[in-house]
């Protein structure tokens, strides 16, 4: 058997996925995530099809000159592109936190695991 070295660590106990899954601490990451992704998607789905919705049912109102040839619905289709990106923005930066959250959980099943 090779000695650890850095680029070769020691092997490190693996979690308990079943005792994880069903933490407390696990199922609030969960929660948390879920009343982040769900009001989010549910917005932009509404915005992303309100486009071909307002065209189909009020053509009069998204024809309406906004700068020069620009219409509403083609400001309206432009909005779209910063929107997915603000959205991907927000996301990266819960993301993170979701991400620093897991590892601490883990962690600690770990190490109340080799505590046994």
């Amino acid at each position: 058997m090779p000695a650890p070295t850095e680029n070769n660590p020691p092997p490190q106990t693996p979690p308990n996925w079943d005792r994880l899954a069903n933490s407390k601490e696990f199922q609030n990451l969960i929660t948390k995530k879920r009343q982040f992704i769900f009001p989010v998607f549910a917005l932009f789905f509404a915005y992303f099809f309100a486009l071909p919705i307002l065209i189909g049912y009020a053509p009069k109102l998204m024809s309406t000159p906004i700068l020069g040839p620009v219409t509403a619905a083609y400001a309206f289709a432009l909005s779209q592109f910063p929107a997915g990106w603000l959205i991907a923005a927000l996301y990266l930066r819960a993301s993170k936190k979701f991400d620093r959250q897991a590892k601490e959980i883990q962690a600690q099943s770990v190490t109340q695991q080799e505590g046994k």
